[in-house]
């Protein structure tokens, strides 16, 4: 059930040089509805006077003992300048929870990989953290330019076994996700995958070619959220869509990318 409510900004953290996580709570302590991994909120951007239209933000966690909501931002533009620069105390009005989710795989035997590059990891902390309370053992392939941009470690280490790489070699492996030798020496029967396109297009040709289930949550510009801006279309088998309400999650095999 999608609500629009308040929220007090509880800490802000500073994780690195463009990115920021905010922890939130109701503002007059409502418990947070149901939340499913892969799920998106629009939040209102204050004291941002170019800024007219809501920005949509994964949700990175849900902390029900806490009742609250952690938002990973990047600090991308004017509207994600002013959430990164919000006080602790601050009231930001959001509307969520939106959009579909990512599918648990069928049986507790499968083995799961979320693979998550940039602030693309968001989305995957929440969902590690569902497939662990519900019995699978999920792994994690991470992937960034350098080390600084590979956030979160310790939080997915908590959920099951990490693997890293970065282009430069900083940190993990070097190279792509695609190139981790995780890939070659592992079988996995569900990838979830979320980045730039080109690295979700990437896991998608391998998964197709390996025949293994892969769901993925797309990035496209979701400004209004309900499906009315028409500015986060995307080309599918069935046609064009709006990302905001028929996904962020899509099952390769609904869209156009295998080669």
């Amino acid at each position: 059930m999608k609500k629009m409510i308040d929220f007090e900004i509880l800490s802000n953290e500073k994780l690195n040089d463009q990115n920021h996580l905010l922890k939130i709570t109701p503002l007059n302590h409502e418990k947070l509805p149901q939340i499913y991994p892969g799920q998106f909120v629009e939040i209102y951007v204050p004291n941002s006077k170019s800024t007219f239209l809501r920005r949509p933000i994964s949700i990175n966690f849900v902390d029900e003992s806490q009742n609250t909501l952690w938002l990973l931002i990047q600090n991308v533009g004017n509207g994600t300048a002013a959430l990164c620069a919000s006080k602790i105390g601050q009231k930001l009005n959001i509307i969520f929870p939106l959009g579909n989710s990512f599918t648990l795989p069928d049986n507790q035997n499968k083995r799961t990989l979320l693979v998550g590059g940039g602030v693309g990891i968001a989305p995957m902390l929440f969902l590690g953290k569902v497939l662990k309370n519900n019995g699978f053992v999920p792994e994690f392939l991470l992937g960034g330019r350098s080390a600084s941009d590979v956030l979160q470690i310790d939080e997915f280490e908590k959920f099951g076994k990490t693997n890293i790489t970065t282009e430069d070699g900083s940190l993990g492996e070097k190279g792509f996700v695609t190139h981790h030798s995780v890939l070659a020496k592992q079988h996995y029967d569900k990838i979830y995958a979320c980045g730039p396109k080109p690295m979700m297009v990437a896991i998608s040709n391998y998964a197709y070619v390996q025949n293994i289930e892969c769901e993925v949550s797309l990035e496209n510009m979701m400004a209004c959220g309900f499906g009315a801006c028409l500015c986060c279309v995307e080309k599918t088998i069935r046609g064009n869509v709006c990302v905001c309400t028929e996904g962020p999650v899509f099952n390769i095999k609904e869209l156009t990318w295998i080669d």
